[in-house]
Parts: structure tokens; C-alpha cells; sequence
């Protein structure tokens, strides 16, 4: 019998657990002929049969996850059990780290975890500062004029700046901005695309050959051997890396640049305007963050950076985990055949009650008090957990609490459009318009 260390392990006994519960076909139903988003399906699943729950939506099984020691078995204990067959944005960053599979994934994160982790950080800490003084500066220019802005666009705009910035050297010009835009309509487009691989490259061909050209001529520039103002940037690790693995052709080094810019700023610009939303409903958690200690202090970071986590409760940046079970399990305590597709959903995890004390409202304080939050590593993961991991964990929240302490201080927003619902998409993203002014400090 194979039984796991450590705490909050899992027995494994393939082929003895209990079956699955299993959501009734009606439910499944009734949610189809009403039209609704996955994510509700998945809520009235969880709800009606627990953290480890089934249900069709074809004649094929798939098992929803959402009790933490079930997530953890799945994404950080087993990885090699359950694992990713493709990349729903394959088509859009093609064999970057985010898609990649075997062999070629390890070697592709091993190039580039060290850079976002220790002294790679800090080599692009001053990227990151001159992103937030730009936008911090554009803003001072809305709060003289009375300017609307929109907070989508200012929020993307920024972290796309300081990817940016850190891939090449570079500020973020505004061709480049502009034509950087496609990224985000291939991302948006992706859950409506058609099924087949010709028509759905077909269906976004001209905002893929804008987001090629753009990596072409970035990478032709960091083959000269012409770094930015800041020096040479991660780009040009990847073009050394040739130097030692053929496989990075200039192919390859186009899939990990779009990949870091999708993931590197979509994500962040998302969790930065969810704040702003949430700061509007819920305006004393701006007070206690910036009552935590003077500017600069390790309060004050500490206290800012709840805000994020919190958001990321909320609102997590992978709010939904496909896996794909290669061998038969017992995942705890039910049975999983071989074939099976998981979906691990932080976002349910996230909003479970059991976890998370009235988990709809919005409350910092979870992560700057003693017990606020749950302590088992499966309950909280907005970025997932395990060896597939998201890359830039600590690059989004350095940057996120960098902007924000330059911007809290100085500026409220006036919203005059809100969204009244989220898309679940790529992301998980506010739907609909979020225009403000910048109202004067409340403090």
C-alpha cells in the first residue's frame, strides 16, 4: 500500500475508495438550458455534493476539486498523476512555458525561474519602479485636468509597461502599446473560438500577425545586441540560451515572449482594477491599509499587499486548473480511473464558507491577522500550487504593491461606470466598462 508522508496526506489505494458523488443530470440540465456560466454550474455542483464532486456534461465523467488536501494532492503531491494535456491559449502562445509538456516544459521553467525569483527580482525592481512613476505621473496629470480615465486600459497599460520593460530594456512606447493590444483580444476570444485548430487561427489571424511582428522586431533588436536604457533584458536570455539549446529558435523565443507578456500583464491589470472596484464598496480597507505605518515601512507594505491577496481571493488569476488523471487513484477517499478530466477551481476553493468566514466580503485583514486565513497550502491559491506554478507570482505582486503605494495615497476614484457581473474567460475579468475621475484623497 502506497501511503504518503507528511501532514495532511493522502492514502493512496487505487481502486478502493468510495465512487464520486455525482450531480444529477437535471442540474446539469437545467443550468445548459439557462444559459449560464461554467463557474455557476460548478458552485451548484459543489454545493449539492462536496469538495470532490462529478458530473457530464457529455458522456464522459469530469470531477470537479475544490477541498484543499484534494487540491494539493492533485496539483503539488501528484503532479505526474494529473497533469496538463494542452493549453487552452496554445494558440496564441504556442510552446511557451505556460503550454509545454515533458522534457521541453522543465528545461523551459528552468531557464526561468531564477529570474523571477532573488537577484533576478531585483534586477528588474528599477523596471518596475519607472513603470509605477510613469503611470503615477499620468495620473497626477488626470487629477489637474478632471480627465475620466479608463481603469482597464490604466491598469493594463501599466503592467504592460513593466513586462515590457523587463523583457527588453525598454519603455513602453505607444505603437507598441497599441499594437500589443491583440494580445488581449486572442486572449478574450479564446472560450468562443471554433473547435477546430484551421478555424480558429482563421478567426484571429490578423491580431496574431500584429502580436508576430511586434516579437519579431523585438527580438531582431536583442539579436544586435541593443539593450535598452536599463540594460539587456530577459529577452536576451532567451537569446542566449540558443548559444546552449538549439531548440530555442527564433520560434520558441517568440512563444516564451508571448507568454510572459500574456501572463505578465493581463493578470495583473485584472487583479489591480478588481481592487479599485472593491476599495470603492469597501473604502475603510484603503483607511487601515494606509493607517499601517508611515510611507515606506514594512507595515504599510505588509498592510498594501493584503489588499492584493485579498482581491486574489476573490478574484484569483487562474481561477479555473484543467488536469487529466494518467493513472487510477484514490483521491480523498474516492476513487479516480485512469482518463479522468479534473477541474481544480481556486475560485470555489476561495469562496467556500467552511474556509473562509463570510467569504463573499471583501476583508485584508484575513492576511495581516493571526489565524485569518485557513493554514492548509490547498485552501489558498490564486496563482495554483506545485511544480506548475505560476512563474511570476512574486513579479505581480512586487509590481501591484509598488503601484500602489504610489497611487493609494494620492488618489480615490469617482467611478462612473461599473461592471454588473465578471467574465470567466482567460481571466477572470470585470465585464463591461470601468470609467472614474480622480476624486480627492479621502485621508
Amino acid at each position: 500500500m502506497d501511503i504518503e508522508a507528511g501532514p495532511g496526506s493522502l492514502p493512496r489505494v487505487p481502486g478502493t475508495g468510495r465512487p464520486v458523488p455525482e450531480a444529477e443530470p437535471a442540474l446539469v440540465e437545467g443550468w445548459r438550458s439557462a444559459g449560464g456560466e461554467l463557474v455557476e454550474l460548478l458552485s451548484q455542483v459543489r454545493e449539492r455534493c462536496g469538495g470532490v464532486a462529478a458530473f457530464r456534461l457529455g458522456p464522459a465523467r469530469t470531477v470537479l476539486v475544490t477541498d484543499p488536501r484534494a487540491v494539493q494532492h492533485v496539483l503539488a503531491r501528484h503532479p505526474e498523476r494529473y497533469v496538463k494535456r494542452s493549453h487552452r491559449a496554445r494558440l496564441l502562445i504556442g510552446d511557451g512555458v505556460l503550454a509545454a509538456t515533458g522534457a521541453a516544459w522543465k528545461r523551459q521553467r528552468r531557464l526561468l525561474q531564477a529570474q523571477f525569483t532573488g537577484t533576478g527580482m531585483r534586477r528588474y525592481q528599477q523596471r518596475i519602479d519607472e513603470a509605477a512613476r510613469t503611470t503615477a505621473g499620468r495620473w497626477a496629470g488626470y487629477a489637474r485636468t478632471g480627465q475620466t480615465l479608463d481603469v482597464v486600459r490604466e491598469m493594463r497599460r501599466f503592467a504592460l509597461d513593466a513586462i515590457w520593460r523587463s523583457l527588453t530594456g525598454h519603455a513602453l512606447d505607444d505603437r507598441t502599446e497599441r499594437e500589443l493590444a491583440a494580445v488581449t483580444a486572442v486572449a478574450a476570444a479564446l472560450p468562443t473560438l471554433p473547435a477546430d485548430v484551421t478555424g480558429a487561427q482563421d478567426a484571429v489571424a490578423a491580431d496574431l500577425a500584429r502580436i508576430d511582428a511586434v516579437a519579431r522586431h523585438a527580438i531582431g533588436i536583442a539579436r544586435a545586441g541593443a539593450a535598452g536604457p536599463d540594460g539587456p533584458g530577459l529577452l536576451h536570455v532567451l537569446i542566449d540560451a540558443a548559444d546552449e539549446h538549439p531548440e530555442y529558435t527564433d520560434r520558441l523565443i517568440r512563444d516564451e515572449l508571448v507568454t510572459l507578456l500574456s501572463a505578465g500583464h493581463e493578470t495583473t491589470a485584472t487583479t489591480l482594477t478588481w481592487l479599485y472596484l472593491l476599495l470603492d464598496q469597501y473604502p475603510a480597507a484603503r483607511e487601515q491599509a494606509l493607517a499601517a505605518g508611515g510611507e515606506g515601512s514594512a507595515q504599510r507594505r505588509q498592510a498594501v499587499q493584503a489588499l492584493v491577496h485579498e482581491t486574489l481571493r476573490l478574484y484569483p488569476a487562474a481561477w479555473i486548473l484543467p488536469r487529466h488523471a494518467t493513472e487510477d487513484d484514490t483521491l480523498a477517499g474516492y476513487t479516480v480511473e485512469a482518463g479522468t478530466d479534473i477541474l481544480v477551481c481556486p475560485y470555489l476553493t476561495h469562496r467556500d464558507p467552511e474556509l473562509w468566514p463570510d467569504p463573499e466580503r471583501f476583508d485584508p485583514r484575513r492576511f495581516t491577522l493571526p489565524a485569518g486565513r485557513p493554514a492548509h497550502p490547498g485552501a489558498y491559491l490564486p496563482f495554483g500550487i506545485g511544480p506548475r506554478a505560476c512563474l511570476g507570482v512574486q513579479f505581480a505582486l512586487r509590481e501591484s504593491t509598488v503601484l500602489l503605494e504610489s497611487l493609494l495615497p494620492l488618489h480615490t476614484l469617482s467611478f462612473h461606470s461599473t461592471p454588473t457581473r465578471a467574465e470567466y474567460g482567460f481571466t477572470v475579468r470585470p465585464d463591461g466598462p470601468v470609467t472614474a475621475s480622480l476624486a480627492p484623497p479621502l485621508r
